[in-house]
């Protein structure tokens, strides 16, 4: 049913959208050939279900982004999570020389985390296309500035299958430069592994979902919380209020705090439409400071202003708690680990600056900073590429944590330190 609404509405307002073989596929589903609308959908997509399914996400990318390439006629470029579309074009980006030899060629090359009976497999799907593989020679030595629509000139919309809180941090960087002049559309609002929402309105540029009473039980619990306090439903809501969200939708699994905090922005036929605000589970806190994900976020952004030349790539928090010994004999702290471009080294007073903006934005935190309870923020600067080793490491296809809450992963990122 979220499907059908997906593509009615995708169809209302992008009339080719649903053209034969007219949408490229960029989403890792280990070991779950499929296509993202539960059924087979062999004319709507141009991209093999077996690339998705590959063991290595970097490989999958890679493999559905060449099957893209070879269609210049596509219509929509959809991805799964917005930071598979942004590492599918970094690909581009790194390895355009080798894909376009791969389309003049008519051959996939072997690459770590794909099968040889799979590489196989799909090569058959392959052949040689000299002037496709000329063109894509000729745009990516242009630069790389609107790249997606030279490449796919007739591209309508680029489709994201959900983009949580701060994941659209990469949705931003994309419409400055690879995206340049592409709408982007955002269907679903999927939470604790149940579809829950859909976004009928695809040409708004803020993204609101109509939550459907039939596909879960819905909960709430009014923000901020109250002392005792009651659940509401679905009918009890009332606009601009925001809410936690309680759902029961898996067997099994009954009133499963979602951990999502949704604001009502209004109603459709008597259902309320939500837009999502945080994720509870991203809240930065060492001493009950409480600093939410995306004004964390917004602060960052604001420190990262004041640095002549510096854009933000991606950024990761760590409370000091998962540090255990190695923290040293210190205060409670965070400690932050950021991918920049423009800039290849912090200077001590870059590194102060955030903690300075977050004491600004935040009177608690600037409070126990000032009591020595909650020791300075540290600040450290990661090598291109760490963060998408670290949703490799991740192991499934799931929205960037912000806050790490294991060892490996904390070990991953630490070992690409460069500052």
């Amino acid at each position: 049913q979220g499907s059908l609404l997906y593509l009615d509405a995708l169809g209302a307002s992008f009339p080719r959208a649903l053209a034969r073989r007219g949408t490229a596929l960029l989403r890792w589903t280990p070991g779950c050939p499929r296509a993202p609308a539960g059924w087979p959908l062999p004319t709507l997509y141009c991209t093999p279900a077996p690339a998705g399914a590959l063991p290595s996400r970097a490989a999958a990318l890679r493999v559905q982004l060449l099957f893209a390439l070879r269609q210049r006629g596509l219509h929509v470029l959809e991805a799964g999570l917005a930071a598979e579309l942004r590492d599918a074009l970094a690909a581009l980006r790194d390895e355009w020389p080798r894909l376009a030899q791969e389309l003049a060629l008519g051959r996939l090359s072997p690459q770590p985390g794909l099968p040889e009976e799979v590489r196989s497999q799909l090569q058959a799907l392959l052949t040689p296309d000299p002037a496709r593989a000329a063109e894509l020679r000729a745009e990516c030595a242009r630069g790389f500035e609107g790249i997606v629509r030279r490449l796919w000139p007739q591209l309508e919309v680029v489709v994201v299958g959900s983009a949580h809180s701060t994941e659209r941090l990469y949705c931003d960087a994309l419409r400055q430069a690879d995206c340049q002049g592409l709408p982007f559309y955002f269907p679903f609002y999927q939470a604790v592994g149940a579809l829950l929402g859909v976004n009928l309105w695809p040409e708004e540029p803020v993204p609101q979902f109509l939550l459907c009473p039939d596909w879960a039980f819905f909960e709430f619990l009014p923000c901020p919380v109250e002392e005792g306090p009651r659940t509401m439903l679905l009918d009890e809501l009332w606009e601009g209020h925001e809410y936690g969200l309680v759902v029961t939708a898996q067997p099994g699994e009954y009133r499963c705090c979602a951990g999502e905090v949704l604001r009502v922005a209004g109603f459709h036929k008597q259902c309320p439409v939500v837009e999502p605000v945080r994720r509870e589970s991203q809240t930065l806190s060492v001493r009950g400071e409480n600093i939410p994900e995306e004004r964390f976020c917004q602060t960052l952004c604001r420190a990262l202003g004041m640095w002549p030349g510096a854009r933000l790539i991606d950024y990761v928090c760590v409370e000091s708690s998962l540090l255990g010994d190695s923290s040293g004999p210190c205060a409670p702290h965070y400690e932050v680990f950021v991918e920049l471009q423009g800039l290849r080294d912090l200077s001590e007073g870059q590194r102060y600056k955030l903690d300075q903006c977050l004491q600004e934005d935040f009177l608690v935190y600037k409070s126990f900073r000032f009591k020595g309870s909650i020791g300075p923020l540290r600040l450290h600067l990661v090598r291109a590429g760490a963060f998408t080793r670290l949703r490799e490491a991740l192991g499934s296809p799931v929205p960037m944590p912000r806050v790490l809450r294991e060892q490996r992963l904390l070990q991953l990122i630490q070992a690409s330190v460069i500052s």
